[in-house]
C-alpha cells in the first residue's frame, strides 16, 4: 500500500507566506497555492512499497550510491494532483490570447497533432533503414516543394532545428560561397537596428565583425547609410523583413540590389514571415537565404522547451553550399536521403553536416498539415488576417498609447507601443504587471531595443474580433491606470500565484536547489 504524507495532502503555511496571502490557506477560491514537491512529501517515505532486493554484488564500480538520493515520496494521488495544480498555473493558447510580439503564438489546430501522432511519423528512429521511412521522407519532400514554392527561392535545407541555427545556416552557406569563389577576406556582416537580437549573435559566432546600420524616423532600414557602408569588405546584410518594429521594408528590392551590386549577399531572417505568407515572395526580394521558422509560420507548438524547426530556403548562388543530409528523389520515385560527408557529384560544395540527423519529424508532418488544409488562398488569409488584426489593436489604442511608429503607415503582424505617455514613475513592466492580473499573458517588454519602454502586440490571425476587442479594454483599462499614477500597479500582480518578483535579484542570485528550512538559515 502507499505511505501519504505524515502531515497530510498539504504542508502548513509558514507565517510568512500567510501574512502574504489573501486567505488563511494561501488558495484563492479555485486557484489553489500550491508548494514545493519537497515540502509536500518526505525523503523519509516513498509512495510504494517495495521489497528489500537480494543481497548481490554490486557491478557499478566507484558509481555506486553511497547517500540517499533524497527525493521526496508522494502516494499516486498527491502526485497527481501536485503536477495538476501547478499546470493550472500555466496560461496557454488554448486559454487566451498569447500576446507576444514576434513569437506568433496562434492556435495549433488539433488536426495536426493527430497527424502528428500517427504511428509512421510519431514512432519513426533515425537510424531506421531508409527503405522503412519512404513515407517520411516522402513529407519531407513536399514540404521543401512548399517552401520553396511560398518564398519564390531555389532550393531549401530542412536540418537545422530552429530560428537562430537556421540562421547559423544561412551564414555558412554565405561563406562558403565567398571562400568558393576567394572573396574570403570579406569579414563585416551589416545588421540594422530593427533586426532581431539574434542576427549579430549567428554572425559574430560565425566569425565575422557585426556593424549596425541606424534606422530611419519612420523605423525602417536607413538606405542611404547602409549604401554608403558598402564596400569589399562587407560579406552580406542580415535583415528582418518584416521588421522587429512591425513594419515592412518598402526598400528590400533596393536594398538587395546594392547588397549584390558591392558582392555581398542578403540574409533575411524569417521570423515574421506568417506576415507576408502567401503574399510576398522573399526570392522576388533579391533575397538570398531566410530561414522559416515552422513553430511560428506553421502553427507547430512554440516556447515551453520543445522542439522547433528553421528550415533555411536558398537562392540558385547559394543552394550548392547548403548542408547535409537532404532528401533528394530518384527517377523510380524512391527518396534517398543523402548524408555522406564526401565531395560528391549530387553536392560537392557543401559546407558539411550541422547536425547528427536530418530534422524534426513531427514539426514537418505539423507543419505540412497547416499548409494542406489550408491550401494557397487559406495561406494567403493568414496573412492578411494576421495584418488586419495587428492594425485594429493599432488603431484600437493608438489614442490610449503612445504609438512611435502610428503615423507610418499601416504595421503588419505586430502593432508597437510605448510607454512615453505614463505617469512619472510609472514603466512597461507595470502595465505588463498589471495585465497579468486582468487574465492575459503580457505582450513581449523592452524590445526593438530601438524604442524606449517598448510593448510590442502580436494577436496573429486566429483572434476573433471579440477576443481581440476584450483584451484591448484590458490592456486599455490598466494603462488608464498607469497614466493616473495608480499606484496599486506598482506591487502587480495581485491575483497571480506569485506577487511581484525582484527579477532582477532573481537573475544574479537564482536559488536552484531546494534546501531544508533549517539548512537554508545554516547557510544564510
Amino acid at each position: 500500500m502507499t505511505t501519504l504524507n505524515p502531515a497530510g495532502w498539504r504542508p502548513e503555511m509558514t507565517p510568512e507566506r500567510r501574512a502574504k496571502a489573501a486567505t488563511h490557506s494561501g488558495n484563492k477560491a479555485l486557484m489553489l497555492e500550491e508548494p514545493l514537491i519537497f515540502e509536500i512529501g518526505s525523503t523519509e517515505t516513498t509512495g510504494v512499497d517495495l521489497a528489500e532486493p537480494p543481497a548481490g554484488k554490486p557491478r557499478l564500480g566507484n558509481l555506486e550510491r553511497t547517500a540517499t538520493i533524497g527525493l521526496p515520496g508522494l502516494a499516486e494521488p498527491e502526485t497527481v494532483r501536485h503536477y495538476t495544480r501547478l499546470s493550472r498555473q500555466n496560461y496557454a493558447i488554448d486559454l487566451g490570447v498569447f500576446p507576444l510580439g514576434s513569437c506568433t503564438m496562434k492556435h495549433n489546430p488539433r488536426l495536426n497533432e493527430k497527424m502528428a501522432r500517427l504511428p509512421g511519423f510519431a514512432d519513426v528512429h533515425p537510424l531506421q533503414p531508409v527503405d522503412t521511412v519512404q513515407g517520411a521522407l516522402a513529407v519531407i519532400q513536399e514540404l521543401a516543394v512548399w517552401l520553396i514554392e511560398l518564398t519564390g527561392m531555389y532550393g531549401v535545407a530542412m536540418s537545422p532545428k530552429a530560428g537562430a541555427h537556421g540562421e547559423l545556416c544561412g551564414i555558412l552557406c554565405i561563406k562558403a560561397a565567398l571562400e568558393a569563389r576567394g572573396e574570403g577576406h570579406r569579414k563585416v556582416i551589416l545588421v540594422p537596428e530593427s533586426a532581431h537580437g539574434t542576427n549579430p549573435a549567428t554572425a559574430a559566432f560565425a566569425g565575422y565583425s557585426v556593424e549596425d546600420i541606424p534606422a530611419t524616423a519612420d523605423g525602417r532600414v536607413d538606405l542611404a547609410a547602409l549604401k554608403a557602408r558598402l564596400g569589399p569588405d562587407v560579406a552580406a546584410v542580415m535583415i528582418t523583413n518584416p521588421n522587429t518594429c512591425g513594419l515592412f521594408e518598402r526598400d528590400m528590392r533596393a536594398i538587395s540590389d546594392a547588397v549584390h551590386a558591392v558582392g555581398g549577399y542578403v540574409y533575411c531572417d524569417g521570423a515574421n514571415f506568417n506576415a507576408i505568407v502567401g503574399r510576398v515572395r522573399p526570392g522576388d526580394l533579391g533575397i538570398d537565404a531566410m530561414h522559416i521558422n515552422l513553430h511560428k509560420t506553421f502553427s507547430t507548438p512554440h516556447g515551453g522547451g520543445g522542439p522547433g524547426s528553421g528550415p533555411v530556403v536558398l537562392s540558385e548562388a547559394l543552394s550548392p553550399y547548403g548542408p547535409l543530409p537532404f532528401v533528394a528523389k530518384q527517377a523510380d520515385g524512391h527518396f534517398q536521403l543523402v548524408e555522406e560527408e564526401t565531395v560528391g557529384e549530387d553536392h560537392p560544395h557543401s559546407f558539411g553536416r550541422m547536425v547528427a540527423f536530418h530534422g524534426q519529424m513531427g514539426m514537418f508532418t505539423r507543419a505540412l498539415t497547416y499548409i494542406l488544409s489550408h491550401g494557397a488562398d487559406g495561406l494567403r488569409q493568414v496573412a492578411e488576417d494576421a495584418v488586419l488584426n495587428a492594425n485594429y489593436v493599432l488603431r484600437s489604442l493608438d489614442k490610449t498609447m503612445t504609438a512611435p511608429f502610428g503615423e507610418a503607415g499601416p504595421c503588419m503582424h505586430e502593432a508597437l507601443f510605448s510607454d512615453a505617455n505614463l505617469a512619472e514613475g510609472f514603466t512597461t513592466i507595470d502595465v505588463a504587471k498589471g495585465l497579468i492580473d486582468e487574465g492575459y499573458h503580457p505582450m513581449t517588454v523592452y524590445f526593438p531595443l530601438v524604442v524606449h519602454g517598448a510593448m510590442l502586440v502580436e494577436p496573429t490571425e486566429t483572434e476573433s474580433k471579440a477576443g481581440l476587442d476584450a483584451f484591448i479594454d484590458a490592456l486599455r483599462s490598466v494603462v488608464e491606470r498607469a497614466k493616473a499614477g495608480d499606484h496599486s500597479l506598482k506591487s502587480a500582480p495581485h491575483y497571480a500565484p506569485r506577487s511581484r518578483l525582484d527579477e532582477t535579484l532573481a537573475a544574479r542570485k537564482p536559488v536552484l536547489v531546494w534546501k531544508e528550512p533549517e539548512a537554508a538559515q545554516a547557510a544564510e
